[in-house]
């Protein structure tokens, strides 16, 4: 009984140790968006360079999303994600000195920070409990989630209501992070560090398996719409007549909206052998999404449609990453997997939505950059239905 009672101890530290993580995982980033506005005026950086600030996070997840996996193997995965909570806390601090320098290099400690979490915290539940993996894949992916839309919503108050400005409003998610940091401590004393890798992997190339690259396909283009809407969709929506104020709270609807699928998704995921008709629901619910956002119409009509998008959304995030352990047989290989994915899936969303701008500046119009969200779409239900199927990487090698 007592041996019961510590390990049930041990998983609930683990679990929120997990979820406390989570929370980090994307706030530091939406947290920006709303005060774009004062950081130019106060700064006086151009557009393009509160482009490149706004996608410096992404370039630095596809840069060391693939090296996370090499360095949790030398050092430890819990004590490379310790080490990743302490550089995330750094850059939020150093971002929020006001200093152009430090904005920017702060941000990219962020970007790597949250990079090495991303990778290395799935791969830790696929070596800890694969027996959960549904159960903690959800619930990390819905409390990255919520905390995105929160850290939206609640810069402009930090920032104006409560008189913090732009740099202390940024400085807030310091305490968020240094939290995560002070809960992930237990997990310290048991270190997964494999030492040698498996005798299949040693003679495969990860870069060589289409099962590998078709996640990889799927996962970057389901980040790729979601960035290319969290920077476009306000923009989109006020092309078809809806005041700019609403725009902002639909974008917020879209992001919640998305909360129950990403909680459920990976639970149903596990139970299914082929993860297909998820993908096509996924794909079903963009597509109309998109359709509607092309066809305009009431405000009604428009937050319909972006409800649907969100629950898109949040489904495909959530498929993307449990498909990290269901297509691996083990956390090394889960680690490998979502390094490959994430690097490449990053950098295809970090050039979405300065393609969707491009398309923007050239037709004066929103409609080219919808077809352009369709196509992705598209793509995904093409690699999704192939990713779904019910197999591993290197298959025939341990058959």
């Amino acid at each position: 009984m007592a041996g019961s009672k510590h390990v049930s101890l041990r998983t609930w530290l683990f679990l929120a140790a997990v979820i406390i993580a989570a929370f980090n995982l994307r706030s530091a980033i939406t947290s920006v968006g709303p005060l774009i506005g004062w950081i130019r005026a106060d700064t006086g950086m151009s557009n393009t360079a509160i482009g490149l600030l706004t996608t410096l996070p992404l370039l630095a997840f596809g840069v060391f999303s693939i090296v996370a996996p090499k360095m949790g193997r030398r050092l430890g995965n819990e004590t490379v994600v310790f080490l990743a909570l302490v550089v995330l806390t750094a850059g939020i601090l150093l971002r929020s000195t006001g200093y152009l320098s430090a904005l920017f290099v702060g941000t990219a400690m962020i970007g790597l920070g949250i990079a090495i979490c991303n990778v290395l915290i799935l791969a830790i539940v696929k070596e800890k409990y694969p027996e959960k993996m549904g159960v903690m894949t959800g619930l990390f992916t819905t409390s990255m989630s919520l905390m995105a839309a929160l850290a939206s919503g609640l810069s402009i108050p930090l920032a104006e209501t409560f008189g913090l400005g732009w740099q202390k409003a940024l400085a807030v998610w310091a305490l968020l992070s240094g939290a995560g940091m002070l809960i992930w401590l237990p997990q310290l004393r048991v270190q997964h560090k494999p030492k040698t890798l498996p005798v299949f992997e040693a003679n495969s190339s990860l870069f060589r398996s289409p099962l590998a690259w078709q996640v990889t396909i799927f996962m970057g283009f389901q980040s790729a719409i979601f960035y290319c809407l969290i920077a476009w969709l306000p923009e989109i929506l006020v092309s078809r007549g809806v005041d700019v104020p609403t725009a902002g709270w639909l974008l917020t609807v879209m992001q919640i909206a998305g909360l129950p699928a990403t909680l459920v998704v990976p639970i149903l995921a596990v139970r299914l052998k082929s993860q297909r008709p998820i993908v096509l629901a996924i794909v079903t619910l963009y597509l109309v999404g998109f359709i509607g956002l092309y066809s305009g119409g009431s405000v009604a009509s428009l937050t319909l449609f972006n409800i649907l998008l969100g629950l898109g959304q949040g489904a495909g995030i959530s498929l993307a990453l449990t498909l990290f352990g269901l297509r691996t047989s083990n956390g090394v290989e889960a680690a490998n997997l979502s390094g490959m994915a994430q690097s490449g899936g990053y950098f295809l969303a970090a050039i979405g939505p300065m393609f969707m701008g491009y398309l923007f500046d050239h037709f004066h119009s929103w409609t080219p950059a919808i077809f352009l969200l369709i196509g992705c779409s598209l793509v995904m239900i093409v690699t999704g239905m192939y990713a779904a199927q019910d197999r591993v990487l290197f298959q025939k090698q341990v058959s």
